[in-house]
């Protein structure tokens, strides 16, 4: 049983993992549970996904079944261990105060699936039922290990939907120099590649010169090549942007825009690339008020970016004015990389430079 688990590079947690082995199939099973103290609750006008809570304000809340749901396809999307296992994954939301189903009815309109159930107090016994169905009555100790020491890493089905939804559209097209750039970057990260060696790459570009179409046109080009890669930013309106965006008609898509201080606990070079967007927002650390005690270091979150992929891509404005708390120019990142060993070279004439 794992309490409170962290969804990697999210955070996320889910309030509980139940892992173990399936009863049918011998193989690792899991069980996300999503614990509600609520006792009445209904759907918030004409939408199934969204539910208002007596009593509770903040406005409508997702459906603990849709809540769930999502936490399954996120470790089914980013955790190794699951990505290729169809069944290893379910879910269920447990409203263990809600003891008249009336006060519930309302929640039934939301399609019920094996990652997403709901089952109230009146229903226990309908809940151990499907519980004894995904989990045999014997030790999970080795299904708990496999998943928290699991490689986190876009699984290439999601790379394929990430590919189909970024190149197919039409406003990620390049021009001139933007062309340029990410054939310059794809060189190099199949270079790193066939020569087994980290490298570290800049682009750089004043305003309107198309470093978000270009960060776009790798993240859809890499994932083409099923490549792991994910995008990051340092602001959460930019980044609410890019995945409205890029995940307009796949949302799984979404998944892949993270921010700067996601990466506190990333696997050392666990990604081939990370396209790192408006690099002269990173900030000196990841820490901030919200931080776990045992995560409060004084690690720069350059270096956290650096360490998580093969290839970290930064694309910046030499320009911008950096501000407190910010590190992120170009003479910084430079010096840092240059800190860790690693070769500096320049591209002639290309706004790239690879370290």
């Amino acid at each position: 049983m794992l309490l409170e688990y962290h969804l990697p590079l999210t955070s996320q947690r889910a309030d509980v993992v139940l892992a173990g082995t399936h009863p049918q199939t011998g193989a690792a099973s899991y069980v996300v549970v999503e614990l509600k103290q609520w006792s009445a609750a209904r759907r918030y006008e004409d939408n199934p996904e969204l539910v208002e809570v007596s009593g509770m304000p903040g406005g409508p809340k997702l459906h603990p079944a849709a809540q769930v749901k999502g936490y399954c396809d996120y470790l089914a999307d980013f955790a190794r261990t699951v990505s290729d296992q169809p069944d290893a994954l379910a879910g269920i939301a447990y409203l263990h105060n809600a003891t008249d189903p009336g006060a519930v009815a309302d929640l039934r309109s939301y399609p019920m699936s094996v990652t997403g159930r709901m089952f109230t107090a009146g229903e226990r016994g309908d809940m151990i039922e499907f519980l004894r169905s995904r989990l045999a009555p014997t030790p999970g100790y080795a299904a708990a290990d496999a998943l928290m020491k699991s490689a986190i890493a876009p699984s290439q089905q999601l790379l394929k939907v990430a590919a189909a939804e970024v190149r197919d559209r039409p406003q990620f097209h390049l021009l001139g120099n933007q062309q340029l750039a990410v054939d310059l970057v794809l060189h190099e990260v199949e270079q790193s590649r066939a020569a087994d060696r980290k490298r570290v790459i800049i682009v750089t570009g004043g305003p309107g010169s198309g470093k978000s179409v270009v960060a776009l046109s790798l993240l859809g080009e890499l994932a083409r090549r099923g490549r792991t890669v994910l995008h990051a930013t340092g602001s959460r309106s930019f980044t609410q942007t890019l995945r409205k965006v890029a995940g307009h008609r796949a949302p799984r898509v979404q998944k892949m825009f993270k921010y700067f201080n996601q990466f506190m606990t990333a696997d050392r070079n666990g990604l081939d690339v990370l396209i790192l967007d408006e690099a002269h927002r990173i900030r000196e650390t990841s820490v901030d008020r919200y931080t776990r005690a045992e995560l409060r270091t004084d690690r720069p979150q350059v270096d956290e970016l650096i360490a998580a992929a093969r290839v970290p891509v930064f694309l910046l404005d030499e320009h911008q004015v950096v501000r407190p708390g910010e590190m992120g120019s170009f003479a910084q990142i430079e010096r840092y990389a240059a800190s860790l060993g690693l070769e500096t070279g320049q591209a002639p004439g290309s706004g790239v430079t690879r370290f």
